[in-house]
């Protein structure tokens, strides 16, 4: 009889051993794929919301911007961008927007997460403003135009003539307290 109770305390103390290292290496999951997408520069993840001294203007070279607008399967706002392509000289400020409009009757939050292809150009592409630093609300059949400020550095490879910019709409409601919406501030990232 000690013996199975001693087996049933190895086997408790095992199982929560387990959940507690599962909890953590869940817990690690996000700063782990930071690191791994900063060494690797794979998901076009940006780090910086813009130049950090002022750029001299390129005209020997253009560059295209293709922008993409893509929904989660969970949201039902309509998301496009304003122009799909945009010809700059790197070191010139581009502007742009993205229309989102809400068709449901409920007020609903929803947040972009932007993506750069190739990757190689993601520290090259940087977001002075951009509707994906804060989260955005929108009450129910309300629709609006979201801005993007950019510039790209003309310190891109000369290997890199386009570059696409995708930015997936996330619906964050359930995540804030409806009535009182406070902007999810975004982490200083760049394109």
């Amino acid at each position: 009889m000690q013996r199975i109770h001693q087996k049933n305390r190895k086997l408790v103390r095992n199982l929560l051993l387990g959940s507690v290292m599962m909890f953590g290496f869940g817990f690690a999951l996000v700063p782990l794929y930071d690191v791994f997408c900063e060494i690797t520069g794979l998901n076009g993840k940006v780090t910086s919301r813009g130049p950090d001294k002022a750029l001299q203007v390129d005209r020997s070279r253009t560059v295209t911007l293709q922008l993409i607008a893509v929904n989660n399967e969970a949201m039902p706002w309509g998301f496009n961008p304003v122009t799909e392509q945009i010809a700059i000289h790197p070191g010139l400020t581009g502007q742009t927007a993205f229309v989102a409009r809400n068709p449901t009757a409920r007020t609903m939050i929803g947040q972009a997460i932007p993506s750069v292809a190739p990757s190689e150009a993601a520290s090259y592409l940087h977001k002075i403003n951009c509707f994906c630093f804060e989260s955005q609300s929108l009450s129910g059949g309300e629709e609006r135009e979201m801005p993007l400020l950019f510039v790209i550095d003309p310190d891109l490879p000369a290997h890199i003539s386009t570059i696409t910019l995708s930015y997936t709409l996330f619906d964050i409601t359930p995540q804030q307290k409806v009535g009182y919406i406070q902007p999810v501030r975004a982490q200083r990232f760049s394109l």
